[in-house]
């Protein structure tokens, strides 16, 4: 779609504003990735990174190319399934939120925040959209682990309490955060480190697990998860081949597929939860709209209804 020209009566003058902005940027980078001087995002930040066009984050696809008020706009719409998807999970769970674990709701509400914070920031590409984009990112995997982590992976130092555990985790999160408002830069390689435990523990999992349909949904959230990742890298780091091809919406694919493998890790984690903690519940991995259809939407159901006294 061919833009319109910053000279038309009634176009907004800050479109011209924010084009400016981000063809600067994209010239800082370049000079940045020849050896010269580094992006200034990558010292502490200050206000004026709060700005729209501040982040230095520029994804494949080109910036208003659709609207003049949305930079990435299939980056940013891609991430509607976060804000339709966690409601309908926040349902399907309410036996198991008021019976096993309340906080489970938490982590769908933090998904939906997710969703928001990645479309603030592709619409604007402003440092604050990407810090809350990445943060939020971080407080969902931590929030994840510290509730649903099976105690028998706890490290030793934590004698199998949660509390301890969480209170850990807490820490760290906070430390992350920290560390990720003042180098913003570094970021989102940082991120994707996260995949590695994370792989890791639903490995474990899976290794003793004894319900075939809990094993064949761990292998296909792996195998979305790597379809994930590799949209990321080739829109990171192949955008140019990609743009030859007229396709740089690779980023806008990751958004879906990492959203379809993280819940789907948490539906997981929040069977593995209940299998170790309260094996009387007898959970059983179910599916939306037929349970005899293994592509649709999974939860976990309980059959005890009497709430968790968990003495953490």
């Amino acid at each position: 779609m061919i833009l319109k020209s910053s000279t038309e009566p009634g176009f907004p003058d800050r479109f011209s504003t924010t084009i400016h902005l981000v063809k600067e940027r994209k010239k800082v980078t370049q000079n940045t990735q020849k050896g010269r001087k580094p992006h200034p995002a990558i010292a502490p930040m200050t206000w004026e990174h709060l700005e729209r066009g501040s982040s230095p984050v520029d994804w494949c696809e080109g910036n208003y190319l659709i609207s003049p008020d949305i930079a990435e706009f299939v980056n940013t719409i891609s991430n509607i399934l976060f804000l339709v998807g966690p409601p309908f999970l926040i349902y399907l769970f309410k036996d198991y939120g008021k019976f096993i674990q309340p906080a489970i709701h938490m982590i769908w509400v933090l998904l939906i925040i997710v969703g928001l914070s990645s479309a603030y920031f592709h619409a604007t590409l402003s440092l604050l959209g990407q810090l809350l984009d990445e943060l939020t990112i971080l407080w969902v995997f931590m929030a994840t682990l510290s509730l649903f982590c099976p105690r028998r992976h706890f490290p030793r130092i934590f004698k199998q309490s949660r509390k301890r555990f969480c209170i850990s985790m807490s820490v760290f999160s906070l430390s992350a955060t920290a560390l990720s408002v003042c180098y913003p830069a570094v970021n989102a390689f940082a991120l994707m480190l996260l995949a590695i435990p994370a792989t890791y523990l639903m490995y474990k999992e899976l290794q003793i697990v004894h319900d075939k349909r809990v094993y064949r949904l761990g292998v296909r959230n792996t195998t979305i998860l790597m379809m994930a990742i590799v949209c990321w890298i080739n829109d990171r780091m192949f955008c140019d081949a990609w743009s030859r091809l007229s396709f740089p919406y690779l980023h806008g694919f990751w958004h879906i597929l990492i959203f379809i493998s993280a819940y789907t890790a948490c539906v997981l984690f929040a069977y593995f939860f209940v299998s170790d903690e309260r094996p009387e519940s007898r959970p059983q991995l179910k599916y939306w709209p037929s349970n005899n259809f293994e592509l649709g939407v999974p939860y976990v159901s309980v059959s005890c209804y009497k709430k968790l006294n968990d003495h953490i």
